[in-house]
């Protein structure tokens, strides 16, 4: 009677623990999936948690822009109906990822995140719309590749001015291009100022260094690296 009682206990665990993890996995959802999701719910709270800066330069239609950084978040928050579900982004994913954690606090019964933000949507080809009527969207492909022509390396960081990661590499990116500026060429590429270019290259993250060697790609590395990894690749 025993064994089977604890038999049962111990199904019922796991039972709960993957219904569990089957509603933490369904809130994160890929473009397509995220892109499906709100045609299929009326009157979707669609949630822009990027600056009103990047807002501008393209969005999912349809969404509003509550800035996670603003101080004012929680409050602008609360105007939406908890009981609805509301379907949140930002570039790559982390500023969603907090804010989607704190409406769940607030009590938002629904919230879906779109996994690796709108660099993952834009390189699944999905349509956004822009708060301005300019038809730029930063860099071509070919002013790319004139400013990768070089007889040296060419080392290109691309960043974002939000990014915690990016901003603790500025630093010793810029001494690379000081003390090694005799074999190494240093580009920054803002991934805002240039999302056509970040979904042709396909950055879908940041930060992202690459190495060109006579306009080839060489080495690449996603995330946060020390300097010295970088140098030896430089050397």
């Amino acid at each position: 009677m025993k064994k089977y009682f604890f038999t049962s206990l111990i199904a019922l665990v796991l039972m709960a623990s993957a219904c569990s993890e089957g509603q933490s996995q369904s809130a994160n959802l890929n473009a397509n999936a995220f892109s499906d999701k709100i045609k299929q719910t009326p009157d979707a709270n669609v949630v822009d948690v990027r600056t009103p800066e990047e807002y501008a330069k393209g969005h999912l239609a349809d969404a509003r822009n509550i800035d996670w950084r603003n101080a004012n978040f929680s409050n602008q928050i609360t105007l939406l109906d908890k009981s609805k579900p509301v379907f949140v982004y930002c570039l790559s994913g982390g500023r969603s990822a907090s804010a989607a954690a704190k409406m769940r606090e607030m009590g938002f019964k629904q919230v879906y995140e779109l996994d690796g933000g709108i660099m993952k949507w834009r390189a699944a080809s999905l349509p956004e719309v822009s708060a301005t009527n300019s038809g730029s969207a930063g860099m071509s492909k070919q002013q790319f590749e004139q400013l990768i022509t070089s007889d040296k390396l060419v080392l290109v960081d691309f960043y974002a001015e939000w990014c915690a990661p990016c901003k603790k590499m500025e630093p010793y990116l810029k001494e690379i291009a000081t003390d090694m500026k005799d074999k190494v060429k240093v580009v920054r590429i803002n991934a805002d100022d240039n999302p056509e270019l970040c979904q042709v290259l396909g950055v879908r993250s940041l930060p992202i260094l690459h190495i060109y060697k006579d306009k080839k790609l060489s080495w690449s590395y996603e995330g946060f690296i020390e300097k010295e990894e970088v140098v030896k690749q430089l050397k």
